[in-house]
């Protein structure tokens, strides 16, 4: 009879991982896409608005002011003394910069245009990690994992995206 019981309390690690491994595929989708947008969007907008004045909005923090972006007086300094690209002029660097961490984010928050955005951002973080900040790569491999999920598997069905597909089956 212990056999038996023993034999019995062998396969609960089995089942009990096959129910966890069950209950996780339960995950929807959806809800793992929206995720990563809203956090990869979150990385990217909080860096543009280092880098404007005159407009600063940070939906956690509660800071709403709308104006006019301009760049900040820091924005060219910091391309020119710290980033330092080999390729493109401080000046042009720090408009697409700015330009791109609120433009990207925005779209991929929304869900539209979402794997373009995504694999512009993905572009980005590829620059950042080569020529600005080479050690960051565990940083750079979190953007760049969820970066990936939203190119390959796109933004789930919160989005606008998920709508205009649903719309032109």
């Amino acid at each position: 009879m212990n056999a038996t019981i023993q034999i019995h309390y062998s396969h609960l690690p089995k089942k009990l991982v096959s129910q966890a491994v069950e209950l996780c595929k339960r995950i929807p989708y959806s809800l793992v896409a929206f995720v990563a947008r809203f956090s990869i969007a979150a990385i990217f907008w909080k860096s543009g608005q280092t880098k404007v004045e005159g407009l600063a909005i940070d939906l956690v923090d509660g800071t709403f002011v709308l104006g006019i972006p301009h760049l900040s007086d820091s924005a060219i300094p910091l391309f020119t003394e710290e980033y330092k690209l080999p390729f493109l002029s401080p000046e042009l660097a720090a408009h697409a910069a700015a330009l791109s961490e609120h433009i990207f984010p925005l779209l991929i928050l929304i869900g539209f245009a979402t794997r373009f955005s995504a694999l512009a951002l993905l572009g980005m973080t590829l620059v950042i990690q080569t020529f600005i900040y080479p050690d960051a790569y565990p940083t750079h491999g979190v953007w760049a994992a969820s970066l990936l999920l939203l190119v390959s598997q796109g933004p789930g069905m919160l989005s606008i995206d998920h709508l205009i597909a649903r719309r032109y089956r």
